[in-house]
Formats: structure tokens, C-alpha cells, sequence
């Protein structure tokens, strides 16, 4: 497929610049994915789309403040860090910029000295390898120095970084939020499961595939950067049980989505287990594990509006983004949300 395919034109006043205050107040937009029929409605009110013995899965992962900023110490140029991956102790993945500034071997300095660095190597993908020394504990040192990676388009600075969190936000690692579950507050969770949906986490940790555009024009050349998952025995047992009762299975994003299509098997069942993912889905795949999904409105040639295109179709996934523009929906990470069902 091409990639042109996936290409709509977005007015930039409908970049969502910050999240409403009330998280559960932003609009949804629900789309049959059979028949492409669009409903208009508030996130609040998604409990009347769900049915008793639905199971919602939500990525329970955390947000670092990834982004540091700092100094070369030999030259004293600025620099900018975006922690991706932890590789072991003190070493992480990263993107950088400006790239030319952090060859191997430069050492950069942030804050002021408490956290250091060293260029080991570089990445395939265009990132580097480094090393960090500090003194006492390095998340406590990140949460001094670090600030919320909020994407490139956000262009205002973040007030509350919570709100860049989700309320059920427990494992720490990710260099993103996961957004779709951005809309949810603790109050909606607790009516959704008095209502008899069971609610179950899984987590992976949103890493480089976020931030990489995709640059093949073929977009089956395009190879997406992996992620770490963790799928426990009783998330997938409560899955597996709620599909045998005849329940849906509803993934609160496209990272819970990528995690579940790793961990099925053809037949559907997940298995629960540990490691890295490196799932591309896009129109032509067959979806195993998943019968809905809620998210946001995604960027133009993006690997996240090819997923929901595999899943609902993409005249009716470009259609309902049409339809959005028309009615003023706001997009991307702070935006509204979308049901497909």
C-alpha cells in the first residue's frame, strides 16, 4: 500500500494544545466499523456503547519525565535528551538533538551536574547509546531534572504534568502516554464496573515507534521499533473467560491493541508472557484478540491511523477523520476520542 493512501489534511487550530480540565468531557465519536455509520456523543456518557461482560484493557504504564535538557561539557552547547529505552543499570536508547553535538565519546552535563552522560554508540534508527552517572537514586534524579515528553506538536507548556498521565498510570517506562486512556477518570471506571464490565491491565511501554515518522513510500518496507510488554496470568485468564462467556474484548488504545494482537494465538486466546514487541498492523491484517477499540485521533501517514484502518476499514476510518475535521473535533494526544465498534 502506499502511503499516500493514509495522507488527510488537518487545520492546525484542531490541535488539541492542552487537555480539558475534565478529563471524561471530551467528545467521542462512534463508528460502526461494518457499516461506516458515525454517532456524536461526550466520553462520560461511552458506558451506553459498552454491555455487561465487556472486558476494557488498559495499558498501565507510566510516563518518565524523558526529556532532559542540558549542556555539552566541553563546549558548553545545548542539548536535548529523550530517554526511550533502558538497557541496563545506568544505560539508556535515546533520541538527541541536535545530533551533530552528541558524537561518541561526548560527555553532557544537566542541571547543575547532578546527572552526566557519555555517548557509547549510535542506533540504527538514528538515536544513541548512553551511559548517565549520578549520585544517589537516578528516578529520583529524572524527576528533578526531567520534563513530560509531550509530543513536537504540543507547542504550550504543560501546567500539571498529571494530566499527561492516566489515573490508573502504576509501571514506570514509557517515553509517551498512552492518550486514548487519557479520558478516563476513576469515577467513569467505577460506574463502567458497577455497570459489569470488568476492567484489566497489561502494559507496555511507548517507546521510539511513537516518535518515528513513516518515510517508506511502500509502507510494507516500513519497520517499526520494539517495545516492551508484560501480559500477567490474570489479565489473560480474565480475558480469555470474559470471550468464552461471550463478552467483547475492548482495547483502550493502540498500545493495548499492539500488545494483545502479540500475545494471541489464531484462535484468539492470549497467553500471558513477557518481552519485545515489534507488531506493524496495517489494512490486510486480521485481527485475533480484539472485538473494539478506543483512541484518539491520529497524525496523517501514521502507523496508529494504519492500524484502525485494518481494523475498521479505511474508507470508513478516512471518512469518520473527515467527518471530524467538518465538525471541529480536536486531534492527537490531548484530543477527543473515538469508538469502534
Amino acid at each position: 500500500m502506499n502511503l499516500h493512501e493514509f495522507y488527510y489534511d488537518l487545520p492546525e487550530e484542531l490541535i488539541a494544545q492542552e487537555p480539558l480540565q475534565n478529563r471524561d468531557e471530551s467528545r467521542l465519536m462512534v463508528l460502526n466499523k461494518t457499516t461506516g455509520g458515525i454517532k456524536h456523543d461526550v466520553f462520560k456518557n461511552i458506558i451506553n456503547y459498552l454491555k455487561p461482560n465487556d472486558v476494557l484493557v488498559l495499558n498501565d504504564t507510566k510516563v518518565i519525565p524523558a526529556r532532559l535538557y542540558g549542556v555539552r561539557e566541553d563546549t558548553g552547547g545545548k542539548i536535548e535528551f529523550v530517554l526511550l529505552k533502558r538497557l541496563g543499570i545506568d544505560e539508556w536508547e535515546i533520541l538527541v538533538k541536535p545530533g551533530r553535538r552528541a558524537k561518541i565519546g561526548s560527555k553532557f552535563i544537566f542541571g547543575n551536574g547532578e546527572l552526566k552522560a557519555l555517548i557509547l554508540s549510535d542506533t540504527d534508527a538514528g538515536g544513541r547509546i548512553v551511559k548517565f552517572s549520578y549520585k544517589g537514586v537516578f528516578e529520583e534524579v529524572l524527576d528533578k531534572l526531567g520534563e513530560m515528553p509531550v509530543p513536537p506538536y504540543i507547542k504550550k507548556k504543560l501546567k500539571d504534568k498529571n494530566m499527561y498521565q492516566t489515573v490508573y498510570a502504576k509501571h514506570e517506562g514509557s517515553a509517551a502516554a498512552p492518550t486514548a486512556g487519557l479520558h478516563f477518570t476513576n469515577e467513569l471506571l467505577d460506574k463502567i464496573r458497577e455497570f459489569g464490565v470488568k476492567t484489566v491491565f497489561i502494559t507496555l511501554h511507548v517507546g521510539l515507534g511513537t516518535f518515528r515518522p513513516v518515510k517508506e513510500e511502500v509502507i510494507e518496507n516500513h519497520k517499526m521499533h520494539s517495545e516492551f510488554y508484560i501480559v500477567n496470568e490474570d489479565a489473560a485468564d480474565a480475558i480469555n473467560a470474559a470471550r468464552k462467556a461471550g463478552g467483547r474484548i475492548i482495547s483502550v488504545g493502540t498500545t493495548s491493541t499492539r500488545t494483545l494482537e502479540t500475545v494471541a494465538d489464531d484462535d484468539g486466546i492470549i497467553h500471558a508472557g513477557s518481552g519485545w514487541t515489534d507488531i506493524f498492523i496495517y489494512p490486510g491484517y486480521k485481527y485475533k484478540a480484539i472485538d473494539g477499540i478506543i483512541t484518539n485521533f491520529h497524525l496523517p501517514e501514521s502507523t496508529l491511523i494504519m492500524m484502525i484502518s485494518a481494523f475498521a476499514g479505511k474508507e470508513n476510518v478516512m471518512n469518520a477523520y473527515k467527518t471530524a475535521i467538518d465538525n471541529k473535533y480536536r486531534f492527537y494526544s490531548f484530543g477527543d476520542a473515538m469508538l469502534i465498534i
